[in-house]
């Protein structure tokens, strides 16, 4: 294929998930698409033989154990060469022609990456963007999260009204963030450091850092059955979530760390 997006998506037993992916895909490709790519973390489950077997267009790069997202999507990220990449999770599925509304989005706004409104299977909306994290900022962040997942008349109203305008943000999910490849670099591609979670939001501080913007774009919906790579990925999710918490603290808060680590061990979850 020739053109300029490239679609990389990171996979740690989830066959079923990135069946339903790779099936929206390829009913629905972009139409400036160059390739996919799935970064397969040492899948036990099959998902690779089953990209090969049914997806032979699709590259595939196994990975001898899995090295979380962060570094498997830098992986992915330095295998292709398209202008436009976007980082999509394999829980994920997304309808016609949304791809090719964000990419248009992502140009005409100058922005340096951007994210659709995100919905789960039952078409509630998911919070997809928030405020650069603080402790302050992260108790508003999970008040809208919490309103969010009701289904009260108020609540919806809420959430609707914050979803409903396209703006500029701290950070938008990397469940499906499509980002230019020169700010990608420019930034230091992902943060290694973050095994799981948080890598979305540092990578955007970082784009932010070097002059880029971060777009929110409900116009462009995608589907996220969000939770399901976690169950089936035999992780230790609260485990990972508070390194990774820890570890944005430590870089970006460093005044704040001592107390969060202190917060952690009084819940009895020490970090090492």
């Amino acid at each position: 294929m020739t053109g300029d997006l490239d679609i990389i998506i990171v996979n740690y037993n989830t066959r079923d998930e990135l069946a339903q992916c790779l099936t929206s895909l390829e009913a629905h490709p972009p139409d400036r698409l160059s390739e996919i790519v799935v970064v397969d973390n040492a899948s036990g489950d099959g998902s690779a033989d089953m990209v090969e077997t049914r997806w032979p267009e699709v590259r595939l790069l196994g990975q001898p154990r899995n090295l979380g997202f962060a570094a498997a999507n830098n992986i992915g990220i330095r295998a292709t060469h398209a202008p436009f990449v976007l980082l999509l999770n394999s829980d994920t599925v997304v309808p016609q022609g949304s791809l090719d509304r964000l990419l248009e989005r992502l140009v005409e706004s100058g922005a340096a990456a951007v994210g659709p409104r995100l919905v789960d299977g039952e078409g509630r909306p998911e919070v997809s963007f928030g405020p650069m994290l603080s402790p302050f900022a992260e108790l508003r962040q999970r008040r809208r999260v919490r309103m969010a997942a009701r289904r009260g008349g108020y609540a919806r109203w809420y959430v609707e009204r914050l979803l409903a305008d396209e703006r500029e943000v701290d950070w938008v999910s990397g469940a499906c963030l499509l980002v230019r490849r020169d700010a990608a670099v420019a930034a230091g591609l992902l943060d290694e450091r973050y095994f799981m979670y948080e890598e979305d939001v540092d990578f955007c501080a970082a784009l932010r850092a070097t002059g880029g913007r971060i777009r929110y774009v409900p116009a462009v919906e995608v589907q996220h059955l969000r939770g399901r790579s976690i169950r089936r990925a035999h992780t230790h999710g609260a485990t990972h979530y508070d390194r990774s918490h820890l570890a944005f603290y430590e870089k970006h808060l460093p005044r704040w760390s001592p107390w969060l680590r202190m917060w952690l061990r009084l819940r009895g979850r020490r970090i090492r």
